[in-house]
């Protein structure tokens, strides 16, 4: 994490609550080596224990972790995040229209039978994770489901899941030909949201470019530039979610700071040094 990254991030993330005068014991180690830790493993796919020595006891991240996920500030710190970069984009902070898609991921032999289950349709033995974007493809909710849940039956309880908070202004989703139905037209109309259904041109094969649904896929290929997310290793579910909140995380930092950490414009000693 580069120091205009967690410039965004101090900027934005929830402040504990011994700082306010609330209680608490103070940290015992600084929140950029915590939150840089965490990004290690999700975006590196390593395991908790493998955490290089370069940064705080491993045990003491995975319970930062824990407590994170636990109050959800992770999210929260997306979503102020998110916020920042609509308005520096020239938009409203909470969007009126979004797109909603479903993957599906294998998962390694962590994750336990009670919470996976078979997609018949992509092959995979796993967990299914839901997502809600804005028109630029930026997170707007996160759920995850066994594999064999249908993505009709997950879309109410990911609509009610963003909506439950106020000042919500979502009026348009666009989704596959997977959501639709008398039930979860119901569900959407209890919110006053329009779900509109974006379909393949008829006679077509192959890979096509669908009008709205490209931004979600490309969000669901952001998401997977994160190793910990090609395989769903967590055994509760709701660590799972927290991952894909962490792995936007890295994704919309780098966007705020217009940084992409390619190789070798971030190594200038590897750079040829004869004249081009």
């Amino acid at each position: 994490m580069t120091d205009a990254e967690w410039a965004q991030i101090r900027a934005s993330m929830p402040v504990p609550a011994w700082l306010e005068g609330r209680g608490g014991r103070p940290e015992a180690f600084c929140h950029r080596e915590m939150v840089d830790a965490v990004r290690y493993v999700v975006d590196n796919g390593a395991k908790w224990r493998a955490i290089p020595a370069d940064y705080p006891w491993w045990r003491a991240v995975y319970d930062f972790f824990r407590r994170w996920s636990r109050h959800g500030y992770v999210r929260e710190l997306y979503q102020r995040l998110r916020r920042v970069e609509r308005v520096r984009q020239g938009r409203a902070a909470e969007p009126s229209a979004g797109i909603m898609d479903a993957q599906s991921v294998d998962g390694s032999e962590t994750c336990p039978a009670a919470t996976r289950g078979v997609d018949g349709n992509k092959r995979r033995d796993g967990r299914k994770r839901h997502i809600l974007t804005d028109t630029g493809g930026l997170l707007l909710e996160v759920t995850v489901t066994p594999a064999n849940v249908h993505d009709s039956v997950a879309a109410p309880e990911l609509l009610d899941a963003f909506m439950a908070e106020p000042g919500r202004l979502l009026k348009l989703v666009w989704a596959d030909t997977a959501c639709q139905g008398p039930a979860l037209a119901d569900a959407f109309a209890a919110h006053g949201v329009r779900a509109e259904v974006v379909r393949r041109p008829d006679g077509t094969r192959g890979f096509v470019v669908l009008a709205r649904r490209w931004v979600v896929e490309r969000t669901l290929g952001w998401l997977s530039r994160a190793r910990r997310l090609n395989r769903d290793h967590e055994r509760r579910p709701d660590h799972h979610t927290q991952m894909v909140w962490w792995a936007g995380l890295i994704t919309l930092t780098r966007k705020l700071t217009k940084e992409r950490l390619h190789w070798p414009e971030f190594r200038p000693e590897r750079l040829d040094p004869r004249p081009a």
